[in-house]
């Protein structure tokens, strides 16, 4: 049985390949990721700006060697979903790309310690919550996902908290589960630990 933050773990090390020191983690790298559904790789690079002459193939770990500016987007496809990563966050952009009953899921982590996920559909933001603190949940019908959440811890032990903890590793594995299984892929085995594409911008 996998440890409960095995995702969290896992993307770390997927993404800082000669391991990670003080001053570097993905809060302060900026992580966000984006997956759409029902998008080809044409709509993609339409969407994104992207040349697709510039692909080729990619594991994750090759994404921050690239990470200067104007440097590849890294986008994987798998059960019908595309992943962009790094992917927008902001709803000015992502409730026009979900118009006419697409989806998509966004997560992030920024220098200043806020998490963020988003599950959008059909032009409008359906369920957003902080996964170390998701409380409150927001959007359109903040139940929507509750049938999928079973076996998920998100919230963070405070310091009185001494058995049974919750900390940030487990709360982003819970996530990223989470978004393995509105997607119906293997976070692992499909995103992390794939081979997919790095396409540069136009």
């Amino acid at each position: 049985m996998q440890p409960p933050t095995h995702l969290h773990d896992l993307l770390v090390s997927t993404i800082f390949t000669e391991g990670l020191d003080d001053e570097m983690d993905l809060w302060t790298l900026g992580f966000s990721a984006l997956w759409v559904k029902g998008m080809d790789r044409d709509a993609v690079a339409e969407a994104f700006s992207l040349d697709l002459v510039t692909s080729t193939p990619s594991h994750l770990n090759e994404l921050l060697d690239n990470s200067e500016e104007g440097g590849p987007t890294w986008v994987g496809e798998a059960g019908g979903w595309t992943c962009i990563i790094p992917g927008p966050t902001d709803d000015d952009f992502l409730l026009p790309l979900t118009a006419g009953g697409r989806e998509a899921l966004c997560f992030s982590m920024d220098m200043g310690g806020h998490d963020h996920f988003k599950y959008l559909k059909d032009g409008e933001v359906v369920v957003a919550f902080q996964p170390t603190w998701p409380d409150p949940v927001h959007g359109s019908d903040p139940h929507a996902l509750d049938h999928l959440m079973e076996g998920l811890r998100f919230q963070t032990s405070g310091d009185d908290v001494i058995e049974d903890r919750v900390d940030e590793g487990e709360s982003i594995s819970s996530v990223l589960t989470l978004i393995g299984r509105i997607t119906g892929t293997d976070i692992a085995a499909d995103w992390l630990e794939a081979t997919h594409s790095l396409i540069y911008p136009r």
